[in-house]
């Protein structure tokens, strides 16, 4: 039976902060009835218009991993991007790096290792800027990864930037922080909310 909620979450897989929310979001499934839905965005393709970098990415590597994400999803749909994108970070936390090592993580999600050559190739960057238009399209240009939109019985989706957060939320305390953001997007006219400055992320598992 299909879960009465849906949390569609459109990332960017090189941010930090992102992969906690999505690690939330995980954790949300085993306390709450709702089904997480993955989609690429693009940190690369937002800010590429920007006189500034506000990445530090001036040779361009943030489009590597969202490119194999594409190819992933592309070519092997949202439960192989799910857990490639899981693979991508576990490595991450082993060896205290940004990210993982690309073929390992396509081969730890039973994924072929040849995929990582999607990353240097432009051949899926129409379905990053795709897959990106429509989160973005969902919240406003002025807007981050992740974007959330929830959808759920007799509710409307609406979406949102975040929730932004260092550290990843267990059982009924991730509950909570679900049921709160259901509480505020319900309300009209609800546009966003912002805390104090950003802690360092915490990977743990």
């Amino acid at each position: 039976m299909a879960a009465p909620w849906v949390a569609d979450i459109w990332f960017d897989p090189s941010c930090p902060y992102t992969w906690i929310t999505s690690r939330w979001l995980v954790e949300v499934t085993r306390v709450r009835p709702v089904e997480v839905r993955w989609h690429v965005m693009s940190l690369s393709v937002l800010n590429e218009h920007r006189d500034d970098d506000p990445e530090g990415d001036p040779d361009g590597y943030l489009w590597v991993p969202v490119r194999v994400c594409a190819a992933v999803a592309e070519l092997h749909g949202q439960e192989a991007l799910a857990r490639f994108y899981a693979a991508l970070w576990s490595g991450a936390r082993a060896s205290d790096d940004w990210l993982g090592d690309l073929e390992t993580a396509l081969a730890a999600a039973g994924l072929p290792r040849e995929l990582a050559s999607a990353g240097t190739t432009t051949e899926y960057d129409a379905a990053v800027r795709a897959s990106h238009a429509e989160g973005v399209r969902l919240v406003s240009a002025d807007t981050g990864t992740p974007v959330i939109a929830v959808s759920g019985p007799g509710v409307e989706r609406v979406a949102v930037f975040g929730p932004v957060i260092s550290e990843i939320p267990r059982g009924e305390d991730a509950g909570r922080l679900w049921d709160g953001l259901l509480l505020m997007t319900s309300v009209p006219g609800f546009h966003s909310v912002k805390g104090a400055p950003l802690a360092e992320p915490r990977h743990t598992p």
